[in-house]
Order: structure tokens, then sequence, then C-alpha cells
């Protein structure tokens, strides 16, 4: 390894270790490591070696990344100057991506740094020592990937057995030993939960009744250290606890259920009452709300607590959307949140591109809009100033975490009883933007890509079941919907979409069509002529 001869040398050493076994141990895995690179910089005195004070230990970090601490700070040491070797025990302590290696040889060779690992010999500065380098780090990368399958197939195996993995446990459980027991007075509660549900027959005022009966959810501390939960039950945390079979002894894997090892909490016959009248209800309220095309209607609420609701004006025959704090329509604009009114089309659009983002694989169907996205997994919307916080639905395994190394946490989420706590930065912009205009062409704004592809989708998908249905491959609207697991009211909404006018579609690919525009509004509204649904979307010749 290059290392300046005949002057001081300032060496620095870093340590990593994946997980937080064994770190509070007097001698650890990073004190190994550190102890090797010590010796070896002890054997290169002679070249002028020195240790610089201070160290550089992530414990319990992956090597997926390059967000640590002690990693970020070595690397604001370089670009000080402070540095001239950096020393590894192994270079996939360092990182384990090869992409992130080469960004991080880069910038020392930008500050004349030199890199050692004391295990591998190494030559950065030489094209030989490079190529031998991105091979090791080739197999670094390719390790990490398949310990990450491993450990998913390993939870995807136990959770088949009925096996709990870990993670936050529903009320009524704790883990004792790495097995879950029931909780005596939890599982009471829980029962009550039941009972209490059948006997009102609605969520909202079951929590009102649990409030007052003094049940509150179930106390948990995160590994930051804070305490959630133990207060009174919200409704979401209500329709989530009353939907899982886990305390019916059973485990739900990606769909699939399997008998669980834990003791059940129900009985059978009270849980399945439960859920026939939960159905039920969604039924009556999908019912209510389908007039409204105010995807946020009763999801959506300002700082202060206020519920948002759909509102529009109408400006030279363009008809626009908002959502209105409630306190600003009572009159009472003092009691208002820091945001009482933000164009509907924007924080729509904003709502369900952090959705899809957070669930695994951009797990739904691409023809769904953002109605029925927000319907299945928002919970809640609270707009801040300067973000805003979602509380979305864990629908079975949907919502969950991407990181590929186990123990891993996406940042700014945190879970609290069957709902994922989303915080993403936002910053209003209603004089500007997308203004929520539904019936004619906001030119000026363009159409997200992802309601676009959507919407395409959705007309490609139309014309491929019209053309089956004219050429006899399926039988009948009933048939189809058998085979594409959909019911009929929704193929036949769909197939409309088969029958758009060409400057309709010209104007989907192009960008002129309305950015607030989705699948449902779109196949509702739509008339059979081709110069009315042109007029209708503003897409008409003056």
């Amino acid at each position: 390894m290059n290392g300046p001869v005949g002057k001081l040398a300032r060496c620095a050493i870093y340590t990593r270790k994946s997980s937080e076994h064994n770190l509070d141990l007097a001698f650890s895995s990073l004190d190994a490591q550190r102890e090797a690179c010590e010796a070896y910089i002890r054997s290169q005195a002679h070249e002028g070696w020195r240790l610089i004070p201070g160290r550089y230990d992530d414990g319990a970090f992956s090597g997926a990344s390059l967000d640590r601490p002690a990693l970020q700070q070595l690397l604001a040491d370089v670009r000080a100057g402070t540095i001239d070797i950096v020393l590894v025990y192994k270079v996939d302590r360092l990182t384990r991506s090869l992409a992130d290696f080469a960004k991080l040889i880069e910038l020392f060779d930008a500050h004349g740094v030199s890199f050692v690992s004391v295990t591998q010999s190494f030559n950065t500065s030489s094209s030989m020592g490079r190529l031998t380098l991105n091979v090791l780090l080739s197999f670094a990368q390719f390790e990490r990937e398949l310990i990450g399958e491993r450990v998913r197939d390993k939870i995807a195996a136990s959770k088949r057995k009925g096996i709990w993995v870990g993670g936050p446990l529903p009320l009524g459980y704790a883990a004792v030993d790495k097995k879950v027991v029931v909780v005596p007075a939890e599982a009471e509660a829980v029962r009550t939960i039941f009972e209490r549900y059948l006997a009102l027959g609605s969520i909202r005022a079951l929590a009102a009744d649990l409030d007052h009966r003094g049940i509150r959810s179930k106390p948990r501390r995160l590994s930051t250290g804070r305490s959630i939960g133990g207060g009174a039950f919200g409704v979401g945390a209500l329709a989530y606890l009353l939907k899982n079979r886990f305390y019916i002894g059973e485990v739900v894997y990606r769909g699939q259920i399997n008998r669980g090892d834990h003791t059940p909490i129900l009985g059978p016959d009270l849980f399945e009452a439960v859920q026939r009248k939960l159905a039920a209800q969604a039924v009556e309220r999908r019912c209510r709300l389908r007039g409204s095309p105010a995807a946020l209607s009763g999801r959506l609420f300002d700082d202060r607590g206020n519920r948002m609701s759909p509102s529009h004006t109408n400006k030279a025959g363009a008809r626009y959307r908002y959502y209105v704090s409630q306190a600003v329509l009572q009159r009472k604009p003092l009691a208002a949140g820091a945001i009482a009114r933000v164009p509907a089309a924007e924080i729509e659009m904003l709502i369900s591109a952090a959705v899809r983002s957070h669930l695994q694989a951009n797990g739904t169907d691409a023809i769904d809009c953002d109605r029925e996205l927000v319907e299945r997994h928002v919970e809640r919307v609270t707009l801040a100033p300067k973000h805003i916080q979602l509380q979305l639905r864990q629908i079975g395994d949907e919502l969950v975490q991407t990181e590929a190394d186990a123990g891993a946490s996406r940042p700014g989420s945190e879970q609290l009883d069957g709902l994922v706590i989303v915080t993403i930065p936002w910053t209003s912009t209603v004089q500007a933007g997308v203004k929520g205009i539904i019936h004619v062409p906001a030119h000026n704004t363009p159409m997200a890509p992802s309601r676009r592809d959507a919407l395409l989708m959705a007309i490609a998908k139309a014309r491929h079941w019209a053309d089956e249905l004219a050429h006899g491959r399926v039988g009948s609207v009933a048939a189809l919907a058998r085979r594409e697991g959909k019911v009929e009211r929704h193929i036949r909404l769909l197939m409309s979409l088969a029958f758009l006018s060409p400057r309709v579609v010209s104007g989907l690919l192009d960008g002129t069509a309305p950015a607030g525009l989705t699948v449902t509004a779109l196949a509702r509204a739509l008339p059979w002529s081709w110069a009315e649904q042109e007029r209708r979307l503003g897409l008409h010749c003056d």
C-alpha cells in the first residue's frame, strides 16, 4: 500500500458490525477489528504511520448503505484533510456495495487518502489493485444479497409454520423467552372489545365506549427508547385489531392463513360474527361515499385536528376542487390549522405516491385509481406547515419494510397498533401548480406519471377485454369477471374505456389531459360521443 515515506502519515481505523449481538461485551467484534488494525499500524511505524485520536465505530449498522454516523464523520474528516490513510479489517466492513465503494475510492483519491484492508493486500493506486478490489466487492455485494434472501426465506418458512418471528405483538400477548404467551388482563380487554363492537355496531362508538371504560392500547417502547401507545384507541387501530386473525390462533402471511403455535384468545364464532358486521359496514360506507370524487374525504385533517372537507369553486366555467378546514367552513378561522385550504388534486397525488412507495414492490394493481388506493390503506392524513403525517393501515403483509438487512427500518416511519406512521416533508404550493381542476385541462400542470400510466394501462386492458368478447374468446362479462377475480360492475365500468376518443388517448400520452383525472372518474362520466368526451375534458378545438 502506498503511504507517505519519510513523513508522518495520519491513520484512521474504521470498524463496523451489522447486528447488536454481543456489542455490550467487554471485548466485542469492533474491538477485535480495531486491535488488528492497530497492530498493522505499529508494523508500519518505520514508514511514519501514526494512529490519530478518536474512534470511527459503527455498531448495528448494515453495509448496504453509507448512511452510518461513524462513517459520515470519517468522510467529513477526509474532506477536512486530517486523514492520510484509512484502515479497515476487511473491505466489506467499509461497504458491501460496489457502487458505494467506487464513490468512496473516488473521494479518497480526490483528497490524497490511501485505503488499506489489513487482512487483504490492496494498492488502490494501481489498476490491478483496483481490479482485485472490485472483484472482491462484487462477491461482498453478492453475499449481502444472499444473506438478505436467506433471512427472508427463513421468515417466510417460519410464518408458514405459524411461528412468531418477531415484531410488535398485538394487545393480549407478550414475548417471554422468545415464545408468545397470553397476558390475562389484556386478553380480557380484547374479549371486551369484540363483544362491545357487536353490541354497538360502530367502531367510532366503540372507541368512545372503551375510552369511558378506561381500556387503553398496548404500551410499547421503540428501539430509539421512545415510548408509544398506552392511550385511548383510535378508529384505525380498532379496525385493525378487530380483523386480526392472530386472536383465533392463526398467522396470515402473504394472504395465506396458517395455524399458529400460540394460544388463541377468542373463539371462532365471536371472531366471525365481528367480521360479518365489519364487512356489512364497509359496503354501507362505500355506498355513501361513491358519489364523491374526493379521495381523502373523511381522512384529511389540519394540524389542530380539524377535519378538512371537500369544497370547490367555479371560475370561467372551470371547476376547481379543494379541501378546506371545518374551522374555516364554520367561520372560526382562528381555530384553523396552519394549512386551512389545499388544492385537492395536489394533495391526492402526493398521498397516493407516498402510499405506493411504502407498499412492498409497489404492491397495488396498476389500474387501481387513487381513491381505491386511499380507501384501502389510508386511515388518517394530518397536514402541517413543513410535513404531512400519514397513518396507513397494515393489511396483511402489504405494508412492510423493504430493507434487505434484518432489523433495518425505513426512515420517517414507525409502527403503532396496526398502523404504519409515515412522515413526509412537504410545503404547500397553493399559489401555483395543480389547482384541483376536474372539468377542463390544466395545461400548465403535467399529469403525474403514475396516474398517466394507470390510465393507459386501464385503457389497454379494457380494449383487450372488448376484443375478447367481440371474438368469442370469452363468453360473457360474468365469465370475464370470474376469470379476472373482479365483480361484474368493475368490468363493465372499465370496459367503457375501450371506446375512448383517439384525441382523449393522445391527450393522456402528451400530457394535455386534466392533471387530476382518475380511472374511475373518467369511466363513470364517459358519454358515447367522441366529441362530447373531448368537450368534457377540454380537448375540443376552439
